[in-house]
């Protein structure tokens, strides 16, 4: 347990938020700044509502350093709506896609693609259950794709784009951002389309962030559901419809607490320090192993094993015991996942450490 008497929850997400803003939002429940409602009762149409959602947008821009010719949506739906929002609005002339598979939710979002056009599996690393990131160079592209897509942080088995993006030259690069978002400083204008689940790093489940390139924007073809046009909401400013007013409120907290803590650059640093920490620890363990190539290794999921699916369960409930929870490697691949998000402080993951070292000591 921490000293507040919260556990240090590791969960991939819904996962954990800042304190402080959490404390903010719940001071704020009942009565926003003195309006007299909550937020949860507030017409998004009111100038207070309208107000929040302009801030949180603007906020996010200066974080991102996203520039004026893109748009940026909230959205509902999570990654997996936009497994077929993408497609449905990026096929337009060759009605092909490219697409990277570095995971399950890499599969997925091609899988879905694959209902609406010609997608092509330029390169996968399921051969080795999803260790690494292919490299992929320009010949290895379809020339004439209507887009390129990747998955920027693979959730499930701990791998991540570091030092390498795939040059698509004119092509759109699509990436799915949902687990890394706000962790590191991307240079939006690599990118066609950024979309990310809110839940692991920046809010509540049930916001979307999508930012995209204008350009790219009023190709949906006619019979597409109106909501699934990109035109429709960023025409509406994320409100054709409600929206997911609460989450995006509490979002656009955490990107003002990012701001005020002087942007994504510091954050970034305490999150090598962290991750380094962890995966220097499990490198010399006799006991635990990860599995993923060291240059593709994420710094928001750490995977980890015994090799012994038993000892394994026996560590996560050990672990919960002991006011660590949510340790269980995704349902479909079994082990250890710690995600350290942005708002997983660092004494977490000393806990983690130490009551690692305890168990091997006790499990040899």
């Amino acid at each position: 347990m921490s000293n507040n008497g919260r556990v240090f929850n590791f969960s991939a997400g819904p996962s954990m938020l800042p304190l402080d803003v959490m404390e903010d939002v719940a001071a704020n429940l009942t009565n926003y700044k003195g309006c007299g409602q909550s937020v949860m009762e507030m017409s998004h149409r009111s100038a207070d509502y309208k107000a929040i959602i302009e801030a949180a947008e603007a906020n996010l821009r200066e974080l991102m350093n996203i520039p004026d010719n893109y748009k940026v949506m909230f959205l509902q739906g999570g990654a997996t709506l936009q497994f077929a929002m993408v497609p449905l609005n990026l096929f337009r002339k060759s009605k092909k896609a490219d697409y990277i598979v570095t995971g399950t939710w890499a599969k997925k979002a091609a899988a879905e693609a694959k209902k609406f056009g010609q997608v092509n599996i330029v390169a996968s690393s399921e051969e080795s259950t999803f260790t690494y990131i292919p490299k992929v160079t320009k010949d290895m592209l379809t020339p004439d794709a209507d887009y390129v897509h990747i998955t920027f942080n693979n959730t499930i088995y701990g791998t991540h784009y570091n030092d390498y993006i795939p040059d698509t030259g004119n092509v759109p690069l699509v990436a799915d951002m949902s687990s890394c978002i706000l962790s590191e400083e991307v240079d939006v204008k690599k990118f066609g389309l950024i979309y990310a689940g809110a839940q692991k790093n920046v809010g509540p489940a049930g916001v979307t962030i999508v930012i995209m390139r204008d350009d790219l924007i009023g190709f949906a073809p006619e019979t597409c559901p109106t909501y699934l046009d990109y035109k429709i909401h960023a025409e509406n400013g994320s409100m054709y419809n409600t929206p997911p007013c609460f989450g995006i409120y509490v979002a656009g907290e955490v990107f003002a607490k990012i701001k005020r803590e002087g942007g994504i650059a510091p954050l970034h640093k305490i999150d090598v320090e962290k991750a380094k920490k962890l995966y220097d620890y499990i490198d010399s363990s006799a006991l635990f192993k990860a599995p993923v190539v060291k240059e593709d290794r994420s710094l928001m999921n750490v995977v980890f094993v015994t090799g012994n699916a038993d000892l394994d369960k026996k560590f996560v409930a050990e672990a919960k015991a002991v006011g660590l929870v949510n340790l269980s490697g995704h349902r479909s691949i079994g082990g250890m996942r710690a995600s350290i998000y942005n708002a997983m402080p660092m004494e977490g993951v000393e806990k983690l450490i130490e009551f690692m070292k305890k168990f091997e000591a006790e499990n040899k």
